[in-house]
């Protein structure tokens, strides 16, 4: 008997989770050597448009041979 397949996952969805979870990370990051908290959120902010559109644009797995 086969395991079941899991779900799939959307890859915007995906790339929505790095991003989210890595902007965080840079925000928190910016926090603790001292940045203001307005210039912390931008940053954190813009790297999370970043991330997202890399990852959703090449993040996915390539053709299988």
């Amino acid at each position: 008997m086969s395991r079941p397949n899991p779900p799939s996952i959307d890859p915007g969805v995906t790339a929505f989770i790095w991003a989210l979870v890595l902007a965080v990370f840079i925000f928190f990051g910016l926090k603790a050597i001292g940045s203001s908290g307005a210039f912390s959120i931008v940053l954190a902010l813009l790297g999370f448009a970043g991330i997202w559109l890399f990852v959703r644009l090449r993040g996915e797995d390539g053709p299988r041979a």
